[in-house]
């Protein structure tokens, strides 16, 4: 499996982005992709999954501002991210794993991407 994330940059706060990451190699029906990031000095934390039955899940700290989608005939995962903050600033991952799970547990995920910057500024 392969993922290559992308459409990080600068942004203000209050703005938004949107992530996207291009998924292949995924030979198993049953799957689940992730969005994980990494602040500076801190560890990596799932934000966000989207399962092959589409069922969507997220954590409290971007709910209502981050929403998970994807685009099945591109093999495309999309991260859209409104009402940026500083804090929100981190290197951003995509990763699979293939099982169907509501888990954001990095150790779950098999396959990664390289990841995207995100950077906010105040």
């Amino acid at each position: 499996v392969q993922l290559q994330a992308s459409g990080g940059g600068l942004v203000q706060a209050g703005g938004s982005l949107t992530l996207s990451c291009a998924v292949s190699g995924i030979t198993s029906s049953v799957y689940t992709i992730g969005w994980f990031r990494q602040a500076p000095g801190k560890e990596r934390e799932g934000i966000a999954c989207i399962n092959s039955g589409g069922n969507t899940y997220s954590v409290d700290s971007v709910k209502g501002r981050f929403t998970i989608s994807r685009d099945n005939a591109e093999n495309t995962v999309y991260l859209r991210m409104i009402s940026l903050k500083p804090e929100d600033t981190a290197v951003y991952y995509c990763a699979a794993t293939p099982r169907n799970t509501a888990t954001m547990t990095t150790r779950v995920y098999d396959s990664w991407g390289q990841g995207t910057l995100v950077t906010v500024s105040s």
